[in-house]
């Protein structure tokens, strides 16, 4: 029997890594007996800056995200969308790291089995020189309106999804879902000293952040002090009129 309900979901992030790096938009489609029923576009304040790479690859600026709901909000309301079906995304582990540790980080389980198009691309299309989602779009003649935005990518993947499927007359294996593994490592809270240094930098330089302080773990902390301390002294060795005060 042909898969034909899940979850298409593809995000958009800060960066490549789900542990320092912030999700700063989720687009999902719900897929009921192959077609979709209901969809989940939504973007999401990372509380810090974006840098130049991420506004030209996804056309998402800083702008844009001010005001609009955290992880922690909107973790909540994507999982209660997703239910309990399988997963579809291209390179699905990706987007499933950074959903799992918002999940994690609220202390709500995200457990799930899914499909991977990545995967299935380079199993059924090995004569394809590329495999990226758009690459993969180009060959079977999917139109994806607006590329790197996370919904339109989402009904990509769907569309391509079932032309696999297609592809491949007869239920094989490689069509079942399975398992999606990814260990979360230890979050650990912020220390009271890492807090009260943290604040008492941002106060003495009178610095203004965005980002909550209240909710960094520890290593987050320690990358915000590292980084605030990197300015200073860059703010310094530029300009000798600046007195010294580390």
């Amino acid at each position: 029997m042909e898969p034909k309900s899940y979850i298409a979901v593809d995000i958009e992030t800060t960066g490549l890594s789900p542990v320092k790096d912030r999700i700063i938009e989720i687009g999902a489609v719900k897929v009921m007996e192959g077609k979709i029923v209901e969809i989940f576009n939504e973007l999401v304040d990372p509380q810090i800056e974006l840098n130049d790479r991420i506004i030209g690859l996804t056309g998402i600026t800083d702008k844009m995200l001010c005001g609009k709901r955290k992880i922690s909000s909107v973790i909540k309301d994507f999982i209660a969308f997703s239910e309990e079906l399988p997963l579809l995304g291209h390179n699905i582990l990706f987007d499933y790291s950074f959903l799992k540790i918002a999940a994690a980080k609220e202390t709500m389980d995200f457990s799930r089995c899914g499909y991977d198009t990545l995967l299935l691309g380079r199993s059924l299309h090995s004569e394809l020189e590329s495999k990226s989602l758009e690459a993969m779009c180009q060959h079977y003649g999917i139109k994806n309106e607006q590329q790197h935005r996370a919904y339109h990518d989402a009904v990509a993947t769907h569309e391509l999804f079932q032309k696999l499927i297609k592809h491949k007359e007869g239920t094989t294996q490689m069509f079942l879902p399975k398992p999606l593994f990814y260990r979360i490592p230890k979050i650990e809270p912020m220390t009271v000293k890492q807090k009260n240094y943290l604040m008492n930098l941002l106060k003495y330089h009178k610095i203004e952040t965005r980002q909550s302080i209240e909710t960094l773990t520890k290593s987050e902390a320690s990358r915000m002090i590292d980084k605030i301390i990197f300015f200073i002294s860059s703010t310094i060795s530029s300009n000798p009129f600046v007195p010294s005060i580390i």
